[in-house]
């Protein structure tokens, strides 16, 4: 247990200059992950990790849709829908919290 946590992926911490200047671009990456990743934002620590969680709950939704014919991917549609509320809120908050379950994964660094 204890070697599990030092390999965890540690939570970045942005600049309150970063955040106040992107908080915008990291919402959006809400709605269309890689939108930070064409703009100025792109060099955002801020606005790359919503970018990144915001990835993980679309591929979640992706999953969900390949596993519908199972009763598993019924219940992974809702989870999916909590965490990207849950991503918006962090985001709209200036806040760098890591999603329950797959947060960890860091796709885009």
């Amino acid at each position: 247990m204890a070697d599990e946590a030092k390999n965890a992926p540690k939570t970045p911490h942005a600049s309150k200059e970063d955040v106040e200047k992107n908080k915008t671009m990291a919402i959006l990456a809400w709605v269309i992950f890689f939108l930070p990743l064409l703009t100025d934002a792109k060099d955002s620590q801020f606005a790359k990790f919503h970018a990144n969680q915001s990835l993980l709950v679309v591929l979640l939704y992706i999953v969900a849709g390949v596993t519908s014919f199972l009763f598993i991917g019924f219940l992974l549609y809702p989870v999916a829908m909590v965490f990207w509320i849950m991503g918006i809120i962090s985001a709209s908050q200036g806040e760098m919290k890591r999603l329950p379950l797959i947060g960890n994964i860091d796709i885009i660094k």
